[in-house]
């Protein structure tokens, strides 16, 4: 027996039906923001994720050769493939331009809870606009799309600007590796890395400081004198957006994110019921089009993992009415008319293809979980009728195939 790869998961029936009515719920909320879906293919250049990334992404991505030796790579992530999009097709459309996607990813890493090798991110992104009201708008969209589940989430929100401004000085690579440090939530670590790297010890002061920032609006009042006022005006304003639309957040100084590129606003979002892997969805404002041979343009976005959300998201798929044509062996052309007919007004219909007598036919009708079965007998036909059987109630009636439709819907 072939069993599927480590990491991947088969999906049945229902648990498709849900997951295609939260995919179907976020498409609706995006597009009423005026945001318009892309895709863009599942292997890329090799090179589009090293660039942003480095090097050492490579282990953790499905990386290989094609037969020409072009060195490609199976998506790990959405965002760098919606900017290579923007830059080969997008760059002269008007700004700012507002994108939604769907798609799965992949990651070579070790399987556990809420983690996968391929997995399935919802995400979009805003291009084109430097102002607080773009981020806000980002914000709410993701935090809409959520609520619309009735899921428990906390909402987080930062700004990288303000550790970054505290490691000015601080070696470019050495810099980065304490902001990767912070994201993994590390301290220990970072305690450990910042002495062996000669960090001075009032930088390193400052650095835990901000990090264990969190709390209400108050919280901006405390991170005074730790950066400029530019940063704490932008929060400032990005929290006024979000109270007059009744958000619920938090101010969490600490959020890094970890990918260089990220250069302001920052935010994730955490949910209840998942374990370690709590995070849900990440964003916040970006630039990363000029590392890919474009403009340098600023950015804001941000992916939903949408199989943590589809794990703890109760959700009903809204289901058509199912019903089983059950026939005679002399009434068979006669009841795939009547399918086709009810098909057709939308109803979901199943006929016999296992040469089954009527007993067998109206027993398969239960298993599946039908609503009705149409019994369709050579008597009721040549008086323009059919016996319709509410598989619910066990009561069965004659009704007129020209009234049938309507009947059933």
């Amino acid at each position: 027996m072939i069993e599927r790869p480590r990491g991947t998961r088969d999906f049945l029936p229902d648990e498709m039906e849900k997951r295609r009515a939260i995919e179907v719920r976020f498409r609706e909320i995006a597009e009423s923001y005026g945001y318009r879906e892309i895709a863009t293919p599942t292997f890329e250049h090799l090179e589009l994720f090293t660039i942003k990334s480095g090097e050492s992404i490579v282990e953790e991505i499905y990386a290989f050769k094609d037969k020409s030796g072009r060195d490609l790579a199976l998506r790990p992530e959405l965002t760098a493939p919606a900017m290579r999009l923007f830059i080969n097709e997008c760059s002269v459309m008007p700004r700012p331009l507002r994108f939604y996607y769907f798609g799965n990813c992949f990651r070579y890493e070790r399987p556990q809870k809420g983690r996968y090798r391929e997995f399935w991110q919802f995400g979009v992104e805003l291009i084109g606009s430097e102002r607080v009201e773009a981020d806000a708008e980002v914000i709410i969209l993701a935090y809409r799309m959520l609520k619309s589940l009735n899921i428990n989430f906390d909402l987080q929100i930062g700004h990288v600007g303000i550790l970054r401004s505290i490691l000015e000085n601080v070696d470019e690579e050495k810099s980065s590796k304490i902001m990767r440090l912070i994201d993994k939530k590390d301290y220990d670590g970072l305690a450990s890395y910042m002495d062996e790297a000669k960090i001075p010890e009032d930088v390193q002061e400052n650095v835990f400081q901000v990090s264990a920032l969190h709390g209400g609006r108050e919280v901006l009042n405390e991170a005074e004198g730790f950066t400029g006022r530019e940063n704490l005006q932008y929060l400032n304003g990005l929290c006024d957006i979000l109270d007059s639309t009744e958000i619920e957040y938090t101010i969490n100084l600490g959020i890094a994110r970890g990918l260089d590129y990220y250069t302001g606003m920052v935010f994730e979002i955490y949910a209840e019921g998942l374990g370690a892997q709590k995070q849900i969805c990440g964003g916040g404002r970006y630039r990363l089009a000029h590392l890919f041979g474009g403009e340098d343009v600023p950015s804001t976005g941000f992916a939903i993992g949408f199989d943590r959300v589809s794990e703890i998201c109760k959700i009903s798929a809204e289901r058509r009415k199912l019903v089983v044509i059950v026939n005679f062996p002399d009434t068979l052309k006669e009841s795939l008319e009547i399918a086709e007919k009810l098909r057709s007004a939308g109803l979901r219909v199943v006929s016999d293809v296992m040469g089954r007598n009527v007993r067998r036919q109206l027993s398969h009708a239960s298993d599946i979980g039908a609503d009705y079965a149409i019994i369709v007998g050579k008597k009721e036909i040549n008086e323009g009728a059919v016996g319709v059987k509410d598989l619910h109630t066990g009561i069965q009636k004659s009704v007129a195939i020209n009234e049938l439709t309507e009947y059933l819907t």
